[in-house]
């Protein structure tokens, strides 16, 4: 028989929705202390919050029949109209409170600065009490106290207190950094654990005391906009990355989301330059019209939907991937960690364990044009030369240590001016140790010409519409396996793009006609298996132009400067000139630092000097 299910259970089953673990309820809290615009918002919580939640504001406060009608459901003052679209505050389902209330028990202290005094109103697991006057001065306080007691099963299902603790610091950690005008504060078991002061009109300093200087300090700025849609906030460098998702914070109209599409956006804007299973630090926030977005397709509002989900994933990309190609830096912790490990510091282990990040302090700007690095490498597709030997002829007035000449001296002191400085040694037929003006730069010759193929490919594709192929004076037969055949051979016209040709020959083999002219000689056999593993990997669930990015990407690997291949100084010194107008030069086709910087002062702490 169907039945009306009483209220109380309609409650708890919103509370299952709204409601999943404490800081669930810390965070509409939170919003609804914002939406009647509090300047300072105070929380305290007591084991995890298992116990006592409580947050205190300075906002606008209610009167006695507003809060009588706050603990009903599906009540509230956010929804002006009935129009669902034209939402401007971050709470309007009118579910909360009730769907707290109906888990806990709930007392509410509020007062409007109209009335002579303020009111109070408790509801214990659904029961709604009396309202009864209160001393309340101004705001709301709304104190939460034995959650899930009536709920043993969902009690079950809570992390130990220090979890929930951390939960409930990182929400407000997210909410703070969309409102820096705003001052919070979190006690645990009566000792304060987060303080956050108010940063009106500095979401920088806001962000930075949310998430630490390490991030904020090399943080690239992000400013863009397409129509009525801007983009505003901090990309972190490639090298400062993270194993999970949690360093990616997004809001949409102000409001903190956790949209699976968003941080895949995210993600794949940082491409080929962090290493797989890694993911970026940033903190991206989305400004458009109410009527383009809809909040209203997730109960506790945790994602949203776009009217033009496309615009929006090609202005996060866009945007992103401009800051990084203009910016040749690496993060400021990998000089740090590296300088920890030759100490044998215990502190060293940082967790954007990459490098976190190389510092650029005190390097000179270079004489090329950095705002427009593209036009530089599309002067340097004039030929297929590769690009240390290219440079090497057109750069005579380099400076090359083993030269022999009387300019030497003197050239090597203007390379100095380069942010990369003068070569002076390989090491072990991997690493180029080079000279700067106040310090030292260490260079993975390998990573880094990873990168510059890469560039350079793209830069062809871009140009031309397809990357220059050889033909093989003998065409090679691959047997790479059945799978790989059938997916090598369906993306045959996308792989000639690329510059490789191939066809099918028998079963199971393939017949490779031509290769991209920039790799050379190169393990044909090895590329065109990992070709085939990297479109396997990606062919369902990536877009046509990802799989593209990802295959050259692979390719140039096989067309790059081996580690263990001995270089003169010509070619030191050209590789690292080309790194300096090259894109995402300070990150390998996998993510990789390919530089190491250290100062002067690095290197006197190394040795007691300082």
């Amino acid at each position: 028989m169907i039945r009306h299910l009483p209220d109380s259970i309609i409650n708890q089953i919103a509370a299952g929705e709204v409601v999943e673990r404490p800081a669930s309820a810390i965070k509409e809290l939170i919003e609804n202390a914002i939406d009647a615009q509090a300047s300072q918002i105070d929380i305290s919580i007591a084991d995890g919050g298992r116990t006592l939640m409580a947050v205190d504001d300075n906002g606008s406060g209610m009167n006695a029949d507003d809060l009588v009608l706050s603990v009903e459901r599906h009540a509230t003052s956010k929804l002006n109209t009935d129009d669902i679209m034209a939402i401007n505050h971050l709470g309007f389902r009118g579910e909360a409170l009730p769907s707290i209330g109906s888990v806990s028990n709930m007392t509410i202290m509020s007062r409007d600065p109209a009335d002579e005094n303020g009111w109070m109103i408790n509801i214990k697991y659904g029961e709604v009490k009396s309202i009864e006057p209160s001393s309340r001065q101004k705001g709301t306080r709304v104190v939460i106290e034995h959650l899930f007691a009536n709920l043993p099963a969902r009690l079950k299902f809570l992390k130990t207190d220090r979890t929930e603790t951390a939960q409930i610091l990182d929400i407000t950690r997210r909410i703070s950094m969309a409102h820096p005008a705003i001052g919070f504060t979190v006690t645990d078991n009566g000792r304060q654990s987060m303080v956050l002061p108010p940063k009106p009109d500095d979401r920088r300093a806001r962000i930075r005391d949310a998430l630490g200087a390490e991030f904020t300090d090399d943080a690239l700025l992000l400013d863009a906009k397409r129509d009525q849609m801007t983009l505003t906030g901090f990309a972190g460098m490639p090298t400062f990355n993270k194993p999970t998702t949690g360093g990616i914070h997004i809001y949409v109209n102000g409001r903190a989301i956790r949209d699976k599409s968003l941080i895949g956006t995210t993600r794949a804007a940082y491409a080929d330059t962090i290493p797989r299973g890694r993911y970026p630090v940033a903190v991206l926030f989305i400004d458009l019209p109410s009527v383009d977005v809809d909040v209203n397709v997730h109960p506790a509002k945790a994602e949203v939907r776009f009217k033009d989900a496309g615009v929006i994933r090609s202005l996060v990309i866009n945007a992103i991937r401009a800051a990084i190609d203009s910016d040749q830096r690496t993060s400021g912790q990998l000089a740090q960690t590296a300088l920890g490990m030759a100490s044998h510091q215990s502190g060293a282990s940082r967790s954007s364990y990459w490098g976190g990040h190389s510092s650029s302090r005190g390097v000179s700007q270079p004489s090329v044009d950095w705002q427009n690095p593209a036009r530089y490498i599309a002067g340097l597709l004039i030929d297929d030369m590769a690009p240390q030997a290219r440079l090497a002829e057109e750069q005579q007035d380099i400076p090359h240590p083993d030269r022999g000449d009387n300019s030497a001296s003197d050239d090597t002191h203007l390379a100095l001016d380069y942010p990369l400085g003068a070569a002076k040694a390989q090491l072990h037929k991997t690493y180029i140790v080079a000279e700067t003006k106040d310090g030292m730069v260490i260079i993975d010759q390998h990573a880094a010409h990873e990168r510059l193929v890469l560039e350079r490919m793209k830069a062809q594709r871009q140009e031309r519409g397809v990357v220059s192929s050889q033909a093989l004076l003998i065409p090679e037969v691959i047997e790479p396996g059945a799978a790989a055949v059938i997916i090598l051979l369906e993306h045959a016209p996308m792989l000639a793009e690329l510059g490789l040709i191939i066809e099918a020959f028998g079963d199971g083999a393939i017949l490779v006609r031509e290769m991209p002219a920039i790799l050379g000689q190169t393990n044909i056999k090895q590329l065109i298996i990992d070709t085939a593993e990297e479109l396997l990997e990606r062919d369902s669930s990536h877009s046509l132009e990802d799989r593209m990015e990802h295959v050259l990407a692979t390719m140039s690997c096989y067309g790059s400067v081996r580690a263990g291949r001995p270089l003169n100084a010509n070619e030191m010194n050209a590789l690292l000139r080309d790194m300096e107008v090259t894109p995402r030069s300070g990150q390998c086709n996998h993510g990789r630092p390919t530089f190491v910087t250290l100062s002067l002062a690095d290197v006197e702490k190394l040795f007691g000097r300082r």
